[in-house]
């Protein structure tokens, strides 16, 4: 900005002084000159530096962040299986032990025989969560009583020849002074009860007589009976190794024996309950085993 005279010794006045004027060109160098000339002080030129060279950056590496850091976790400890024991199906069940032998029986007492009958796979009749029906009476006997396969009326009293037939032995027993619970055992040949396919009782197979055989044979020994009462066609036959099916004609009325002790044959009393008239026949077996029982003779 250019100023007069005029303008300067104004603000030269004012204190405000010296005032920068632009130079152009013409003037302005003229002006310059006879500055130089009359010994005006140049204003000193800032130096300025030229700019440093700054060497170009090299490009930075591009780093991929670090995965976080995976803490490893402590390993549970090891635990040992615990032992499988053996199983014979998917269900996990134990498998039954074999049944005992002829010759193992024959060595019991009453506590092993329970337990063998409680526990026995000698044949099918086990199957289906049936219990077996003990025989019951007096374990130091004079007779043993035996009769063929278990009933449901067994099944359900739990003791063999129960029910209305039950009372009637008692009955038959007290005619020749004897009783169930003094000086008679009573069984079943088969302990557990053979049942059709509407459930209902059904004659044993020879084999289920067979398989039931040797606890029989132990209740026996272990009673000390010196005679066999058998009740009915089943028992008669099966003691004495015939067919189960022949006729118990052939058996009543004659004295028998099995493992060095008498045996006589009888109707069960079941069987007496329907045929009334049958009974007198009944009452010459008892008197007949009476008669040859060497303790009562």
């Amino acid at each position: 900005m250019n100023t007069s005279a005029r303008d300067s010794a104004f603000l030269q006045e004012m204190g405000i002084g010296p005032l920068w004027t632009l130079r152009d060109a013409g003037a302005g160098g003229q002006a310059h000159a006879d500055d130089l000339a009359q010994g005006a002080p140049e204003p000193a030129a800032m130096a300025v530096p030229p700019p440093a060279a700054v060497p170009a950056a090299a490009p930075a590496p591009v780093v991929m962040p670090a995965p976080p850091a995976v803490v490893a976790k402590a390993a549970p400890p090891a635990v040992s299986p615990a032992p499988v024991p053996a199983t014979d199906s998917a269900w996990g069940e134990e498998p039954p032990a074999p049944p005992p032998t002829e010759e193992e029986i024959a060595a019991m007492d009453w506590v092993q025989l329970r337990n063998a009958i409680a526990n026995c796979t000698r044949c099918g009749l086990c199957k289906g969560g049936r219990k077996p029906v003990y025989g019951n009476g007096a374990q130091q006997a004079t007779w043993l009583v035996a009769a063929g396969a278990s009933t449901a009326s067994d099944e359900k009293e739990r003791q063999p020849v129960s029910g209305e037939p039950g009372k009637l032995l008692v009955n038959m027993l007290a005619a020749v002074d004897l009783a169930r619970e003094s000086n008679v055992y009573v069984t079943n040949l088969i302990k557990c009860r053979p049942t059709s396919a509407n459930g209902g009782d059904r004659a044993p197979s020879a084999g289920e007589a067979l398989a039931c055989r040797p606890y029989l044979d132990r209740e026996l020994a272990l009673c000390g009976a010196s005679m066999v009462l058998t009740l009915g066609q089943i028992a008669a036959n099966a003691l004495q190794g015939k067919p189960l099916q022949e006729a118990l004609a052939g058996s009543r009325g004659q004295v028998h024996e099995i493992a060095g002790v008498k045996l006589v044959a009888t109707l069960h009393p079941g069987e007496l309950l329907r045929r009334g008239a049958d009974k007198a026949l009944a009452w010459a077996d008892l008197c007949l085993a009476r008669e040859h029982d060497d303790r009562r003779a």
